[in-house]
């Protein structure tokens, strides 16, 4: 079975293998994200036995919480894409090479490394939940929600972590179709239980974080099962190895992961900061104006995610063809591959883009409508973002070929540039400037920042696989 996926993956056309493998990662993506959306929109309908003004205050309390805690959960992904991308593009070059047994190892390996990890995080977390809460931008006006919603979640920090790991080695191997299946069972399973326990039952953020992690539950089971049946690496004990070499092969693939993840942490804790304080003083007559603009933050960040994650998915389906002709040496793919993901995505981005920029009010009125001033900010956000996410599609591509391609410096370079080198100093340094408007721009001045980083990192590498295959540059040079 190794035999016969390395010819389909480094002899059928790029162009074909990549809509394959991409439609089931972009479903993947839209339904992982759905189901973040999902609770911030349930969450945005509790109290419903309140009176108006006490039940606005409820939920947009509840979403502001949500939103602190999504710094908590980018730290908890972004250990689960560092184990699940260093492991799983690893194992996609080594089977380019026909070493099965290399991937065997350090598929269990980074398996079993998110899980102890997860651990780890749980603990801490538990101890100094009041603290983070507050550090990550909770204010005493909805911290109870926040330490509520963030200690259930934490709970599921070494699933959710175990159940990243499989789905990116699944992916990684070219099995796609396996990696949606058990991702995409938990989130929908993760929305039919946020109805169910907020609307119904009426467990407020307790219920959300609930649904959360069963959810994850049930996607690692899937997983595993997926895993077994199918001819993807095992998950086994024995192969796990704690030395030197296999802690480097993993961190060699996933520390842009671990940073860009990292940082989009800390960018989301600086946001809601910037938007609580600013948002106060750009309303001082209104008490809730700092919950109401960490709400609409909250709000856009969840629709803008959702949109990215048609773009990010496409972009796995890429990531699989890259690794295993990348460990071939055929650099023609390669470059071949990057350039057709390149174009499609900056046409689908700016199908897109036009109606989403129209209906960007309708769209945030979705979740939180009964907040005016939520509704104004966030309509704003999202607008400015709007205007440069077609941007994207060069500096994730572009990302995504260099992290395959074990380009360790360049890729977390790349990784770290949106919502770390930028982002961070624009939401920190534009509100000085232009007040509430400045934590606005800030999204899309970081955009515009890192594409002027990435073009000439990812050209220079392009150039240099253009010099030909491997196979070719070693006969010429006999």
């Amino acid at each position: 079975m190794a035999d016969e996926k390395f010819v389909k993956m480094t002899t059928e056309p790029v162009e074909k293998l990549i809509m394959k493998l991409a439609i089931p990662t972009i479903i993947s993506m839209l339904v992982t994200t759905f189901y973040n959306m999902a609770d911030t929109y349930f969450v945005g309908k509790i109290g419903m036995g309140e009176v108006g003004a006490v039940q606005a205050v409820m939920q947009t309390r509840a979403q502001a919480a949500v939103g602190v805690v999504m710094s908590l959960m980018a730290v908890i992904q972004a250990f689960g894409f560092f184990f699940g991308h260093g492991s799983g593009n690893f194992v996609s070059r080594a089977l380019g090479k026909h070493d099965v047994k290399s991937a065997e190892r350090i598929a269990s390996s980074g398996f079993w490394y998110a899980v102890i990890t997860g651990g780890v995080l749980l603990v801490l977390g538990q101890i100094f939940a009041e603290p983070l809460a507050v550090l990550l931008g909770a204010n005493k006006d909805f911290l109870d929600y926040t330490v509520q919603y963030m200690r259930i979640i934490l709970i599921g920090a070494p699933i959710t972590m175990a159940s990243l790991v499989l789905n990116n080695q699944i992916r990684f191997q070219g099995n796609a179709t396996y990696a949606m299946l058990g991702i995409s069972a938990g989130a929908v399973l993760n929305v039919g239980l946020d109805a169910l326990f907020i609307l119904k039952w009426d467990m407020e953020v307790i219920g959300a974080a609930l649904a959360t992690v069963i959810g994850q539950i049930v996607s690692l089971i899937l997983l595993l099962i997926g895993t077994e049946r199918s001819d993807c690496i095992k998950i086994r004990l024995k192969n796990v190895r704690f030395n030197k070499s296999t802690v480097g092969e993993i961190c060699r693939g996933g520390l842009p992961s671990l940073g860009r993840q990292g940082l989009n942490s800390v960018s989301t804790a600086c946001l809601n900061n910037m938007a609580g304080i600013y948002g106060a003083l750009a309303y001082p007559d209104i008490a809730s104006a700092a919950t109401s603009a960490v709400a609409a933050m909250t709000v856009v960040s969840r629709i803008m995610m959702f949109a990215a994650s048609t773009l990010i998915g496409f972009g796995q389906g890429f990531q699989p063809v890259c690794g295993f002709n990348y460990g071939a040496g055929l650099y023609k793919r390669v470059t071949k591959s990057f350039w057709f993901c390149v174009k499609v995505a900056v046409v689908f981005i700016f199908v897109v883009a036009v109606p989403a920029y129209i209906l960007s009010g309708d769209i945030v009125a979705i979740f939180r409508d009964n907040d005016p001033i939520a509704l104004e900010i966030g309509t704003s956000a999202m607008r400015w973002q709007i205007i440069t996410f077609p941007v994207m599609s060069w500096v994730v591509m572009g990302n995504m070929m260099l992290q395959t391609m074990g380009r360790v410096v360049s890729a977390t370079v790349l990784s770290v540039s949106r919502n770390g080198l930028s982002f961070i100093p624009a939401v920190l340094i534009l509100p000085l400037i232009f007040g509430l408007d400045g934590v606005l721009l800030a999204q899309p001045v970081a955009d515009i920042i890192a594409l002027i980083m990435a073009v000439p990192i990812t050209v220079k590498v392009l150039k240099e696989l253009s010099s030909g295959d491997k196979n070719e540059n070693s006969a010429q040079n006999s």
